[in-house]
Protein backbone atom coordinates (compact mmCIF):
# COMPACT_ATOMS: atom_id res chain seq x y z
CA UNK A 1 0.00 0.00 0.00
CA UNK A 2 3.20 2.45 0.80
CA UNK A 3 4.39 2.15 -3.18
CA UNK A 4 0.82 3.07 -4.29
CA UNK A 5 0.78 5.88 -2.13
CA UNK A 6 4.28 6.91 -3.00
CA UNK A 7 3.36 6.78 -6.66
CA UNK A 8 0.16 9.10 -6.21
CA UNK A 9 2.38 11.44 -3.59
CA UNK A 10 4.63 11.43 -7.16
CA UNK A 11 2.12 12.29 -9.43
CA UNK A 12 0.73 14.86 -7.44
CA UNK A 13 3.65 16.34 -6.77
CA UNK A 14 4.68 16.19 -10.86
CA UNK A 15 1.23 18.03 -11.41
CA UNK A 16 2.18 20.39 -8.85
CA UNK A 17 5.21 21.35 -10.42
CA UNK A 18 3.94 21.48 -14.13
CA UNK A 19 1.28 24.17 -12.70
CA UNK A 20 3.97 26.01 -11.28
CA UNK A 21 5.81 26.13 -14.37
CA UNK A 22 2.80 26.56 -16.26
CA UNK A 23 1.86 29.79 -14.33
CA UNK A 24 5.64 31.89 -13.82
CA UNK A 25 5.71 31.05 -17.98
CA UNK A 26 2.60 32.67 -18.57
CA UNK A 27 3.51 35.34 -16.27
CA UNK A 28 6.72 35.97 -18.00
CA UNK A 29 4.71 36.65 -21.21
CA UNK A 30 2.80 39.11 -19.34
CA UNK A 31 -0.10 37.14 -18.05
CA UNK A 32 -2.08 37.89 -15.38
CA UNK A 33 -3.02 34.92 -13.40
CA UNK A 34 -6.40 35.16 -11.42
CA UNK A 35 -6.51 32.02 -9.72
CA UNK A 36 -4.66 28.38 -9.26
CA UNK A 37 -6.07 25.14 -8.55
CA UNK A 38 -10.06 26.59 -8.29
CA UNK A 39 -12.17 23.65 -6.95
CA UNK A 40 -15.56 22.97 -6.97
CA UNK A 41 -17.75 19.64 -6.44
CA UNK A 42 -17.50 18.47 -9.82
CA UNK A 43 -13.59 19.41 -9.89
CA UNK A 44 -10.80 21.51 -10.91
CA UNK A 45 -9.12 24.24 -13.29
CA UNK A 46 -5.62 24.27 -12.68
CA UNK A 47 -4.95 27.88 -13.99
CA UNK A 48 -7.38 31.06 -14.51
CA UNK A 49 -5.38 34.12 -16.47
CA UNK A 50 -6.43 37.07 -18.61
CA UNK A 51 -3.61 37.29 -21.45
CA UNK A 52 -1.91 40.42 -22.42
CA UNK A 53 -5.01 41.03 -25.01
CA UNK A 54 -7.79 41.13 -22.47
CA UNK A 55 -8.99 37.74 -22.79
CA UNK A 56 -10.24 35.78 -19.69
CA UNK A 57 -8.75 32.03 -20.09
CA UNK A 58 -9.13 28.52 -18.19
CA UNK A 59 -5.50 26.96 -18.83
CA UNK A 60 -5.51 22.96 -18.15
CA UNK A 61 -2.02 22.16 -17.36
CA UNK A 62 -0.69 18.40 -18.11
CA UNK A 63 2.60 17.33 -17.11
CA UNK A 64 4.78 14.06 -17.78
CA UNK A 65 8.05 13.33 -17.13
CA UNK A 66 8.87 11.54 -20.30
CA UNK A 67 6.60 10.29 -23.51
CA UNK A 68 5.84 6.40 -22.27
CA UNK A 69 2.60 7.43 -22.36
CA UNK A 70 2.58 10.12 -25.17
CA UNK A 71 2.82 13.59 -25.23
CA UNK A 72 0.80 15.54 -22.34
CA UNK A 73 -1.57 17.33 -24.45
CA UNK A 74 -2.68 13.90 -25.86
CA UNK A 75 -4.73 13.38 -22.67
CA UNK A 76 -6.96 16.19 -23.24
CA UNK A 77 -9.91 13.82 -24.60
CA UNK A 78 -13.25 15.28 -25.92
CA UNK A 79 -14.61 13.69 -22.48
CA UNK A 80 -12.16 15.99 -20.30
CA UNK A 81 -12.73 18.53 -22.71
CA UNK A 82 -16.53 18.90 -22.34
CA UNK A 83 -15.80 18.67 -18.42
CA UNK A 84 -13.74 21.88 -18.18
CA UNK A 85 -16.22 23.65 -20.40
CA UNK A 86 -18.72 22.22 -17.23
CA UNK A 87 -16.08 23.53 -14.53
CA UNK A 88 -16.08 26.87 -16.51
CA UNK A 89 -19.31 27.30 -16.04
CA UNK A 90 -19.42 26.30 -12.79
CA UNK A 91 -16.21 29.30 -12.24
CA UNK A 92 -18.29 31.82 -13.94
CA UNK A 93 -21.85 30.57 -11.89
CA UNK A 94 -19.50 31.57 -8.54
CA UNK A 95 -17.85 34.55 -9.90
CA UNK A 96 -19.72 37.68 -7.85
CA UNK A 97 -19.42 39.70 -10.96
CA UNK A 98 -20.72 38.85 -14.49
CA UNK A 99 -18.25 37.02 -16.39
CA UNK A 100 -18.45 36.43 -20.24
CA UNK A 101 -16.30 34.27 -22.39
CA UNK A 102 -14.05 32.18 -21.44
CA UNK A 103 -11.30 30.62 -23.64
CA UNK A 104 -9.82 27.12 -23.16
CA UNK A 105 -6.74 26.45 -23.38
CA UNK A 106 -3.85 24.23 -22.54
CA UNK A 107 -0.15 23.52 -21.67
CA UNK A 108 1.58 21.15 -22.13
CA UNK A 109 4.60 20.51 -19.22
CA UNK A 110 7.21 17.55 -20.68
CA UNK A 111 10.04 17.28 -18.06
CA UNK A 112 13.29 16.04 -20.23
CA UNK A 113 15.20 13.05 -18.41
CA UNK A 114 17.85 15.96 -17.44
CA UNK A 115 14.86 17.84 -14.96
CA UNK A 116 14.81 20.48 -18.29
CA UNK A 117 11.35 21.22 -19.04
CA UNK A 118 9.86 22.10 -22.46
CA UNK A 119 6.21 24.05 -22.69
CA UNK A 120 3.90 23.58 -25.42
CA UNK A 121 0.97 26.16 -25.47
CA UNK A 122 -2.76 25.33 -26.86
CA UNK A 123 -4.32 27.88 -27.69
CA UNK A 124 -8.29 28.28 -27.95
CA UNK A 125 -9.00 24.17 -27.40
CA UNK A 126 -12.98 24.66 -28.61
CA UNK A 127 -11.48 25.59 -32.35
CA UNK A 128 -9.39 22.23 -32.09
Amino acid sequence: MAAVNEKADTRRATGASGEELAAAWLTRRGWTVLARNWRCRSGELDIIARDPGGALVACEVKTRRGLGFGDPLESITHVKLRRLRDLVCEWRQAQEEAVGYVRLDAIGVLIDADGRPRLRHLRNLEQR
